[in-house]
């Protein structure tokens, strides 16, 4: 380990509060019928992987939310976030997701 990579405390750490974060942003996002996942977080270069899904696979402003929204949070909050990356689940039937954003009872047939 050379002088600039974080002790195994502070990775443990960086890991510990990102997720925090992220479980603080969920319910905005679930409350639209959507959810915020984690994908893959290296907290050494600080590059962070997320994924929206649900409702957010069919809403017009998902890279916004994206990049408005959870970029934009996770770099004020977490300083050492270099870059957030990420998408849309596409595997969700867009009825079914459309319907889940406006809070709709869907059934399941």
């Amino acid at each position: 380990m050379d002088a600039t990579t974080p002790s195994d405390e502070e990775q443990a750490e960086r890991r510990r509060a990102l997720e925090e974060l992220l479980d603080m942003m969920r319910p905005a996002v679930q409350a639209d019928g959507g959810d915020l996942v984690l994908v893959h977080a290296d907290v050494v270069t600080g590059v962070v992987e997320v994924q929206l899904q649900g409702a957010c696979s069919s809403c017009a402003i998902s890279s916004a939310t994206l990049q408005g929204g959870v970029e934009r949070i996770l770099r004020d909050r977490l300083p050492w976030v270099t870059e957030v990356t990420g998408g849309v689940d596409e595997d969700v039937d867009p009825l079914v997701s459309a319907a889940a954003g406006r809070g709709a009872y869907v059934p399941r047939w």
